[in-house]
């Protein structure tokens, strides 16, 4: 690590040394514009080369890193008057340094442009606006990595926060229904029932699907719908006669997808709140698919004595299809006159 610090200070010393031999050569090239004189201009380029230096490592490593860019305009404006005040003064002194010792006060002897103060200036200060420039240029380079690096941050973060979330949702569902049919499934044993292989069966695969294939994104919209039917059938041996349900389903394709688990949870909230009148529970299931589009309607009775059927089951839900599919559905419920109904509108991606 020291290594590479190193090698690092002593590249940045030679790209530096190497820029300011170009300044030099600049300025030997500049002033010596129309003189013969090569040792007057070279002197006098050599003269400049520290009061441009001096200037232009104040104006990059002070005033625009610790005044422009953390926006202390007055500090900024302050200083920059006062570099420009004391290296024009100097540029001054240089234009005299020329005069004096170069050409021993001999006017016609000293270089036609080093002559002109506005023009020594402008070679300095042009030198200093490029080279502040450049630095600007690399900060708001570096600045917009910066930027760029945080917001993936951000997005890796929330994303992370919204996997999380979509697993805590998931860890939410069932429970009771494992519960409910455990339960089930012991009387059926004690009776010896013949159902009960079967029962086992089905409740096999849907657990398959409720503890592996829930970790994919997308599963076949088919396997959705076979397992929906393997929890009305265990439903079905719970309820016995109590039960009056119905599931037709009509798709004009077998290789649409959708998310894990997405419609199995409406058919679990109405067993779970849906309520017998006149000695059976009543639940009616319609799919239809055309077009990536997925209608999926269920309605079921109720307790005309239960103002909202949605709690944590339909919550859940929502908060699903807004992770996962956020502005490509619509979620209706209607609670009236004893009938709960849900309708879900999905455009599938």
């Amino acid at each position: 690590m020291l290594k590479k610090i190193i090698l690092n200070k002593v590249g940045q010393l030679v790209l530096h040394a190497l820029f300011w031999c170009a300044v030099l050569f600049f300025y030997t090239y500049f002033f010596g514009f129309n003189s013969h004189d090569f040792n007057y201009v070279l002197s006098f380029s050599l003269f400049l080369m520290p009061i441009t230096i001096a200037t232009t490592y104040v104006s990059i490593y002070k005033l625009i890193p610790d005044y422009l860019i953390k926006k202390r305009y007055f500090l900024f404006g302050l200083y920059s008057f006062y570099t420009l005040v004391i290296s024009a003064y100097l540029i001054v002194v240089s234009v005299f340094f020329g005069l004096i010792y170069l050409s021993n006060f001999e006017y016609a002897n000293m270089a036609p442009i080093s002559r002109s103060l506005i023009f020594v200036a402008v070679a300095v200060y042009l030198v200093v606006i490029i080279v502040s420039a450049f630095k600007l240029l690399k900060l708001n380079l570096k600045h917009a990595e910066k930027t760029k690096l945080l917001e993936t941050k951000i997005l890796e973060t929330q994303l992370k926060l919204k996997e999380q979330e979509l697993n805590y949702l998931k860890m939410q569902i069932h429970p009771h229904f494992l519960f409910n049919t455990l339960n089930t499934l012991y009387g059926f044993a004690l009776k010896k029932a013949d159902e009960t292989p079967e029962m086992i069966l089905k409740l096999s695969n849907l657990l398959d699907y409720l503890l592996y294939q829930i970790d994919k994104p997308f599963v076949l919209l088919s396997e959705e719908i076979e397992h929906i039917n393997d929890y009305i059938e265990l439903e079905k041996m719970r309820f016995h006669d109590t039960l009056n349900i119905s599931f037709t389903t009509h798709s004009s394709s077998k290789d649409l997808k959708i998310a894990p688990m997405l419609l199995l949870p409406f058919v679990e909230n109405s067993f779970k709140h849906g309520s017998i009148k006149q000695g059976e529970l009543r639940i009616k299931i319609d799919l239809k698919c055309e077009n990536q589009i997925v209608w999926f309607s269920i309605e079921n009775t109720a307790s005309i004595t239960e103002t909202s059927q949605k709690g944590i089951g339909l919550d859940n839900i929502e908060k699903r299809l807004d992770l996962l599919y956020d502005n490509n559905y619509t979620l209706d419920v209607e609670d009236k006159k004893g009938i709960f109904k849900v309708t879900l509108k999905l455009k599938l991606k």
